[in-house]
């Protein structure tokens, strides 16, 4: 039994109904390098809890202290169950992008059930319609609650799952440990262990406030003197910090690595700092196309910091600080941008390091749940946040992956995505992740504040694109190197084609109707009509004709007949243009 630590608590008390804590991450595979061509659900299964066994802290589940009084505690489960931790699903047919998208969104929205192990995977089949993926590829979705894993905890639990080889020898895994479990604690000794702990924790928490004090006033001091850059507080509100909601979108774009390299080497810059530029861009690109753009002033991001490399290594499972830094949407130029931001980026580390706000989202776990949970309660529910005079737009995560390929039960992994956690006041996320020659720029937002995300997606292509131009062109290279072109394949994938395709073939079999499908069938109706009655138009005066003059010449009848004649062409004509509108409505579903 081991307690939670300061930081990992404040993730368990910021739960709430619209901003469940847990990250993500979408992993894509292609079977056909098993041994035997595909993979039974069965191998995944064996496979996790196989490498599970390595890893007690995925067998772990929380342990509250009554009435919130003291951090809650990890014990190892006893009735742990792997498969009701991995599900199976499939998606509908025809099974493209956009589905996937919108079923990992779903599931992403889903909190975890708090009285189990803090993960869930679930194995999707059906990619069959996905552009640029082999026929037969399933997907790998998981989510952990944040106070397991932060985002270098992540991509270790992502090793944990994954073998080097497509089919590892047996002499290459090591011997299984028993598999230890914990005695579930009594009431009375969590009520004992709190009220010891309560004084200890009431001892550091006046320490800590003693030193954070000190260290704010010298924080403020150097920032007075010019000797730390002071934090630009003046982002403008947008539609992006309204209130979270219990719904998400998710959507992500692919580059090549080469491509991000050649603006690094060309602007002199990180892949970090050409990850936020293409942010900043897509984001003052999206706002303009909705009409919503800031007239002033520039969007703001926060950044998480690794702190394992920056102080000394805790027995916390998360060890990460934020900061946030300006991503100069109000520059237009891509390379101007790029090196404003790199210059923000770098000034926002350097203060964030040197500021205790660094670790103000330790507030949260520092006192007891009882006190947090409700005060995270009231902030959610009243926007609180709304009220803060930093209005950060988003958060831009960026992990860096391995530059080989991962094999999962024998599947090779062609692509991978993260998902982050969003918080009140902040609904978009994205998550830079770097794989075998691919940089995946991920995007979680709340549904009603992105409800395109199909939208952003091409801002994200069109921003990464003019930056690669710009960059190119300063550094006198030709800006169409192919290996740093945006697969087109790819980018169809979030651009629903489909729908796209059926708009444009009904504006050829019907030049005249309205896109509007109720015009469309009064149309319809209209020119049956039409249909119905030419011809009873037209025989009518050739018998009045025939009875008032009986003795005409043949002239007459032969001009009726090569009246008749076209009108007789022209019926099953229009019954044509008339006919396929009826069949659009079945190749839109």
């Amino acid at each position: 039994m081991k307690q939670l630590g300061i930081l990992d608590s404040a993730f368990i008390n910021l739960e709430q109904t619209n901003t469940p804590q847990h990250v993500g991450g979408l992993g894509i595979y292609d079977p056909s390098s098993a041994p035997d061509g595909f993979v039974r659900f069965k191998d995944v299964i064996s496979g996790f809890e196989r490498r599970l066994s390595k890893q007690p802290l995925f067998r772990t589940r929380l342990i509250e202290v009554p009435g919130g009084l003291d951090r809650p505690y990890w014990v190892k489960d006893a009735n742990f169950d792997v498969e009701f931790h991995l599900r199976h699903i499939a998606l509908p047919e025809p099974g493209d992008w956009r589905q996937l998208c919108i079923q990992v969104a779903r599931l992403h929205a889903r909190p975890l059930d708090m009285s189990r192990p803090l993960w869930e995977a679930y194995i999707i089949e059906g990619l069959d319609n996905i552009p640029g993926l082999p026929k037969g590829c399933f997907a790998i979705y998981t989510k952990m609650h944040h106070s397991l894993v932060d985002g270098a905890g992540g991509s270790s639990f992502m090793a944990l799952i994954h073998d080097l080889v497509p089919n590892p020898s047996p002499a290459d895994e090591e011997v299984e440990e028993p598999r230890l479990v914990d005695i579930e604690p009594s009431m009375a000794e969590l009520l004992s262990k709190a009220s010891v702990n309560s004084i200890k924790n009431t001892a550091s928490l006046l320490r800590g406030t003693v030193k954070n004090s000190i260290g704010l006033g010298k924080y403020a001091l150097n920032v007075a003197r010019d000797q730390i850059p002071a934090p630009d507080i003046s982002a403008p509100k947008t539609i992006l910090n309204r209130a979270v909601g219990p719904h998400r979108v998710f959507d992500a774009a692919e580059f090549p690595l080469e491509g991000f390299k050649d603006i690094k080497n060309a602007a002199g810059v990180t892949i970090n700092d050409v990850a936020l530029s293409i942010v900043g861009g897509a984001l003052q690109s999206y706002l303009t196309k909705k009409d919503e753009a800031p007239s002033e002033g520039s969007l703001a991001a926060g950044i998480p910091l690794n702190m394992r490399t920056r102080r000394g290594v805790t027995d916390d499972n998360n060890q990460v600080g934020s900061v946030y830094s300006s991503l100069h949407t109000d520059i237009i130029d891509p390379l101007e941008r790029l090196m404003a931001v790199t210059q923000s980026a770098a000034e926002a580390k350097e203060s964030g390091e040197k500021s205790p706000l660094v670790d103000v989202l330790k507030i949260a776990g520092a006192f007891s749940p009882a006190v947090t949970k409700a005060a995270a309660g009231i902030w959610s529910r009243n926007q609180l946040s709304s009220l803060l005079p930093v209005n950060i737009s988003t958060v831009v995560t960026n992990v860096m992956g391995p530059d080989f390929p991962l094999y999962c039960s024998g599947a090779k992994m062609v692509d991978y995505y993260g998902l982050g956690v969003l918080t009140p006041g902040m609904g978009l996320f994205h998550a830079v992740f770097s794989y075998a020659g691919k940089v995946t720029l991920s995007v979680l937002g709340d549904r009603t504040i992105m409800p395109d995300p199909e939208l952003y997606h091409t801002c994200l292509v069109e921003s990464y694109e003019a930056l690669y131009a710009a960059a190119t062109r300063a550094d006198g290279k030709s800006a169409t190197k192919k290996k740093a072109k945006v697969d087109a394949s790819r980018r169809a994938r979030a651009a629903e084609s489909k729908p796209k395709t059926k708009t444009k073939t009904q504006a050829k079999t019907s030049q005249s109707a309205s896109a509007d499908k109720a015009s469309a069938k009064a149309k319809t109706s209209a020119s049956k009509k039409a249909v119905a009655k030419a011809p009873v138009k037209k025989k009518a005066p050739v018998k009045k004709a025939a009875a008032k003059k009986k003795a005409s010449t043949k002239t007459a009848p032969k001009k009726a007949t090569a009246k008749k004649a076209p009108v007789k062409k022209k019926a099953p004509a229009k019954r044509k243009a008339t006919a396929r509108p009826k069949v659009k409505p079945k190749l839109q579903n």
